[in-house]
């Protein structure tokens, strides 16, 4: 796998002040996409052990409420079976921080039914994640007025509880 940035103190996306790693890859391709250059899984910087052990690092200040994972697509297939083994470490190691997740996906139609986002660590990532945010980026629905997202269409999901109550809890409305 391979990332376009690490942010180590990231307000934008999400709740706090976080972590982000902008993962490469996507097949999305959503029209007007701000981060065009991360469709490329080949993008930016191999993500190796050494990247993981910083991103570990770089969350361990008390005022790092969480880290955010984005990209490119976080839950293309070859980025979920790396992906998934950060986040394991994350909860094991800061149980107490949240983690955020961006993804062109819908949650209810891509992530939880077979898709080509599926693979045998989909349903053990999505058990990571706090709050998910979802959807592809409409530019006809864009408003900059919306929290976190870019286009109405895109929800902001407790994820813990949509998966709790086997239906969509939002965070955010």
């Amino acid at each position: 796998m391979h990332y376009g940035e690490i942010k180590n103190c990231d307000v934008a996306n999400g709740i706090g002040v976080r972590v982000s790693l902008f993962v490469s890859g996507c097949r999305n391709h959503c029209k007007d996409c701000f981060n065009q250059m991360t469709w490329d899984f080949l993008y930016g910087k191999e993500f190796t052990q050494e990247v993981e052990d910083k991103i570990i690092s770089l969350l361990a200040p008390d005022y790092i409420d969480g880290f955010s994972l984005l990209g490119g697509e976080p839950f293309e297939v070859e980025n979920q079976r790396v992906l998934v083994k950060l986040l394991k470490r994350i909860k094991t190691t800061y149980p107490n921080k949240n983690i955020w997740c961006f993804t062109g996906y819908i949650l209810d139609e891509h992530l939880l039914k077979e898709s080509r986002a599926r693979c045998e660590v989909t349903d053990e990532m999505l058990s990571y994640i706090d709050v998910l945010v979802d959807g592809p980026f409409i530019v006809s629905k864009k408003n900059l007025m919306l929290k976190f997202r870019g286009s109405s269409n895109q929800r902001v999901i407790d994820l813990k509880k949509s998966l709790l109550e086997n239906k969509i809890v939002l965070y955010l409305d």
